[in-house]
């Protein structure tokens, strides 16, 4: 797997994404070929060619990802690849529009435009039904060896199988207890004790071992996990491997040596960029959706009586106190009787223009104001109410963690699960919210905001 913005992609993906670029460039110069009969001198006089055909390509891998057709396997189901194709092309087809009333030198021609819409859903289409054939990209799966078969190790096993995630496969189990060997967890078995680690890997072919022990000290094969690792079998530790294929951290089996020795946590370096980001686009945010909530505050008054602005207590960096702003999207007094308590599904405390509010996250618009006086960034950890800190940081291990940055208003934890109400829920998130303290970039939160608008077009989420 590959690093990439913060996130481990498997190899054969990237490979797909840069050859499948080459396909659609390709599907472009063949537009451009026929709307000039194939003439030699026409195609290559054709002014800027080359910045045309890439600027369509990187609109259209765009919308292919956005759509994301890169993360998951349609070759199964062509229905909805065809079907996902053909939006994405047609989202393609819009931005190309508004793309060139700004820059008009990039127009590739009204002829050139509808050849293309013709040539390249069918070009797309086949080529993602048959890629496979190809040995680059065929299903050539690094067959791995689970030690361990705890929670951590079943979770491990569960993510590779029922994800289909890319470029693994699940032999089996190795247990200490010899007498366990054959037993079925889920769907692989327990197909060897510790004692036999090493004929097992020679007969199953295994290409890489996952320690996901509870406990290492006395627990730990060294000696044939050191002689495989010498014969050149990968060995990885299980919360790393956990934190490639999930885009998480496992708290529950989270040692303090893990934390201080793996890499990242390198937030220091970006935190002055992330700053002046968070002002730049605070102050563009708040001069162009001034309109917006003008609106929103008359709606708000129209609808019910109390003030326009929400304004609550929240736990910031450092575990500072702060207060931050929303939109109220509840009726006056919500919690008079029931003390602080999460929101639900379909909380009858919302009003009308506060359901609404919270469907398309307008509601948390004021928070720029928050962000501009340092107290929030963008994207951060979802700052929590100081009640439900204290009794979560009695229950969930490494909870005060989040609190080692500042909060967001979106974050990695929001576009990844849904929105949590229990303490099960929010140790989920939390699991979210390390791997991004970790993985913090520039690049990533750029990443997370694009996937907020996803979110909040397709209304996922909301409460």
């Amino acid at each position: 797997m590959i690093r990439l913005f913060s996130r481990y992609i498997p190899k054969r993906y990237i490979l797909f994404f840069i050859a499948e670029g080459l396909m659609i460039s390709l599907g472009v110069l063949l537009a451009i070929s026929i709307r000039f009969f194939f003439d030699r001198e026409g195609i290559v006089s054709y002014e800027y060619i080359i910045a045309k055909v890439l600027f369509v390509t990187l609109v259209c891998q765009g919308s292919l990802l956005y759509n994301e057709l890169y993360s998951i396997n349609l070759g199964d189901n062509r229905r909805i690849l065809l079907i996902k194709l053909l939006q994405s092309l047609g989202a393609t087809s819009i931005l190309l529009s508004i793309s060139y009333f700004f820059w008009p030198s990039l127009i590739i021609g009204r002829g050139i435009f509808i050849l293309t819409i013709i040539v390249l859903p069918p070009l797309l289409f086949i080529w993602r039904i048959f890629h496979t054939k190809i040995p680059v990209f065929a299903q050539n799966k690094e067959r791995i060896l689970i030690i361990g078969t705890g929670e951590l190790a079943i979770e491990i096993g569960k993510k590779v199988i029922d994800e289909h995630h890319g470029g693994y496969e699940v032999v089996g189990y190795v247990d200490e207890n010899e007498m366990r060997v054959g037993e079925r967890l889920f769907n692989p078995k327990i197909i060897a004790s510790q004692e036999e680690i090493i004929p097992t890997v020679e007969r199953e072919r295994i290409d890489r071992i996952i320690v996901a022990l509870p406990e290492m000290r006395g627990h730990l094969p060294i000696g044939p996990l050191l002689t495989l690792r010498l014969d050149g079998i990968g060995v990885e530790d299980g919360i790393t491997f956990y934190e490639k294929i999930s885009g998480k951290i496992h708290v529950s089996h989270l040692k303090p040596g893990w934390l201080i020795f793996s890499e990242g946590f390198r937030r220091r370096q970006i935190e002055i960029g992330k700053r002046i980001v968070d002002i730049f686009l605070a102050v563009i945010g708040l001069l162009l959706t001034a309109p917006v909530m003008l609106m929103v505050a008359l709606l708000i008054k129209l609808d019910s009586t109390g003030p326009v602005l929400f304004r609550q207590e929240r736990v910031g960096k450092g575990g500072r106190i702060f207060t931050l702003l929303k939109f109220r999207s509840m009726k006056v007094d919500a919690e008079s009787r029931s003390g602080p308590v999460w929101a639900q599904a379909n909380d009858q405390r919302i009003t009308w223009i506060g359901r609404l509010m919270r469907k398309l996250r307008i509601d948390e618009l004021p928070q720029v104001i928050n962000v501009l006086k340092g107290e929030m960034s963008f994207v951060g950890p979802r700052p929590e109410r100081s009640y439900f800190v204290t009794k979560l940081e009695e229950k969930i291990p490494y909870y005060s963690l989040r609190h080692t940055v500042k909060p967001g208003i979106t974050g990695w934890a929001q576009i990844k699960y849904p929105y949590g109400a229990s303490v099960r829920d929010s140790l989920e998130k939390l699991q979210y919210d390390i791997y991004y303290i970790k993985n913090m970039t520039l690049l990533f939160d750029l990443t997370i905001v694009l996937e907020t608008i996803k979110t909040v077009i397709l209304g996922k989420g909301a409460r």
